[in-house]
């Protein structure tokens, strides 16, 4: 018997769909997938991590052989190992969602245990300060010359109007041509032979 689920894929596809779902989660933090792939996840991403504590040249070429991207690697040992320097183990954890609508298949949520999720709520919060304090350090001369711009716009815009209606008034309605009369027709007369 297996010792890992087989997913349903060949070894080598098997292989290279974990190691690209390992470089999202330590990417992204959290992932939303099966509950067999997030179990057989979380068994790698655990591995992984375990070599990220190590912090040495052999522990990130290992994990450069197996993670697909060096901004993640390198993610990896300056963010996340450090900050699980003090857990042994159980890195990730796995919350199940409920049934997939389109199969059935069971949906599970895998995430590192520390994940925070960003609120989209202060991200807002901190545009609209920084817009308010930029709308604040502009100065009246600069409104000044941006209300001057509008008008000239404007003044530009409505000399175009009034040439477009004295070229028109310039172009007169011709008057309709009257239809030619239609010549009669000339009637050949034939000899009549006798």
């Amino acid at each position: 018997m297996p010792s890992a689920r087989k997913l349903g894929r060949r070894a080598d596809q098997r292989r290279a769909m974990l190691r690209g779902m390992v470089t999202l989660l330590l990417d992204k933090g959290r992932i939303e997938t099966t509950l067999f792939r997030a179990k057989e996840l979380k068994r790698t991403a655990d591995k992984m991590i375990t070599i990220g504590k190590k912090n040495t040249l052999a522990a990130k070429r290992a994990a450069l052989s197996y993670i697909t991207k060096e901004e993640v690697v390198k993610k990896l040992f300056d963010r996340i190992a450090p900050s699980f320097e003090e857990r042994h183990g159980g890195y990730t954890r796995v919350l199940k969602l409920g049934l997939r609508r389109g199969d059935g298949a069971e949906m599970a949520i895998i995430e590192l245990v520390n994940y925070k999720p960003k609120d989209k709520n202060k991200d807002k919060d901190k545009n609209k300060k920084a817009k308010d304090v930029k709308d604040a350090k502009e100065t009246k001369e600069t409104k000044e010359t941006k209300e001057t711009k509008e008008t000239k716009e404007v003044k530009e815009v409505k000399e175009e109007v009034k040439e477009k209606k004295e070229t028109a008034e310039a172009k007169k309605p011709r008057a309709p041509r009257k239809p030619k009369a239609a010549k009669p027709e000339e009637v050949k007369e034939t000899k009549e032979t006798e």
